[in-house]
């Protein structure tokens, strides 16, 4: 006998039939229309499209693994005393300015990035450099080699490169002697010694090895960045915005301010008049117009640099006198002073 449903099974699974539309009013909703509302009648979705409900953020989920599974503590404890421990072991100390730094980037690999970048340079400005007979390049060579004789550093292979281009007020030098200075800066130099104060600048940047320091620097910023934009669920941009403005920038106007002090000492030792740096950067700042505030920018303000550099003059004084020139400098400035006064007379 055949199984037939009673009528209560069949009403209870019976399916409800599909209304006929007989006009093009029926598919408008059956749902008074608010003066001020949306027409829907759910304004934020639908019920079963509504955002599921979140109960811990990724924060407050680091923090209950942390509170229940020991692994996890273990896990996360290794991890940052390695992190600690291999930050501590890399601390060293700069030794001509004492400050302390991070960097675990060796001067080999140091000089292998050099000669890359060095490589990048001859390709970018190929065809624009002076010749080494040129006025401008002797100049440079001239004064490059008497700061690095004086200063004992001539276990680099030294090389000067002059790039033609009157509009650029700048110079720097790549790890491995690697030098560059453009056209445009001789001028505002004005002379051997406003040379000096800029070479002695861009050579304690190598000297101080900051190009391994902003290496290291950077390889523990990234991943610092990436961590808090994971653990606090923000924008990636956001944090590294963040690192830039508090640790990226201030520490590069720190190197800039220690090359700025280890070149005055070297371009002293080199029996150059410090106070011709003095002149260059009141000489820059005329020349640069307006610059952004030091906060946003990587290099100190033209005016607190003239102020460290008048704190500094004394024990830059003291340098060169000390130093093997001392004993000529006086008549060497008393014969420039004469010398100027009787030009001045004969015009």
């Amino acid at each position: 006998m055949a199984f037939r449903p009673s009528l209560s099974f069949q009403a209870l699974f019976r399916l409800p039939k599909r209304p006929v539309r007989t006009s093009s009013t029926a598919l408008q909703p059956r749902f008074p229309q608010a003066r001020f509302a949306s027409q829907h009648p759910f304004p934020h979705g639908t019920p079963r499209g509504r955002p599921q409900y979140n109960r811990f953020s990724r924060s407050q989920s680091i923090k209950y693994l942390w509170q229940t599974n020991m692994a996890f503590r273990y896990g996360a404890g290794a991890v940052g005393t390695g992190f600690v421990g291999f930050v501590g072991y890399n601390i060293e100390t700069v030794p001509a300015s004492g400050r302390r730094r991070f960097n675990w980037v060796s001067p080999e690999y140091e000089q292998q990035m050099g000669q890359q970048r060095y490589r990048q340079i001859i390709q970018e400005y190929q065809g624009e450099f002076l010749p080494e007979w040129h006025i401008a390049s002797r100049m440079v060579q001239r004064v490059l080699k008497r700061l690095i004789s004086a200063n004992g550093i001539e276990n680099q292979d030294w090389e000067v490169h002059v790039i033609d281009d009157p509009s650029q007020m700048n110079a720097f030098v790549i790890p491995g002697g690697k030098v560059f200075v453009f056209s445009g800066l001789l001028p505002i130099c004005d002379g051997d010694d406003g040379l000096a104060a800029v070479l002695g600048h861009e050579i304690a940047h190598n000297v101080a090895h900051h190009s391994a320091e902003n290496y290291s620097r950077l390889s523990l910023a990234i991943p610092i960045a990436y961590l808090a934009s994971f653990i606090y669920d923000i924008s990636g941009n956001l944090t590294f915005m963040i690192m830039d403005y508090a640790y990226n920038k201030p520490g590069s106007r720190k190197q800039e301010s220690e090359a700025d002090f280890i070149g005055l000492m070297m371009m002293a030792q080199s029996c150059y008049n410090p106070e011709a740096a003095l002149g260059l950067w009141q000489r820059m700042e005329k020349a640069g117009g307006s610059a952004v505030p030091q906060f946003m920018s990587t290099h100190p303000s033209n005016y607190n640099r003239i102020a460290k550099i008048q704190q500094w003059l004394p024990q830059a004084q003291e340098k060169r006198a000390a130093s093997e020139c001392g004993g000529t400098i006086q008549y060497a400035d008393e014969f420039k002073k004469a010398f100027q006064s009787r030009e001045e007379d004969f015009w």
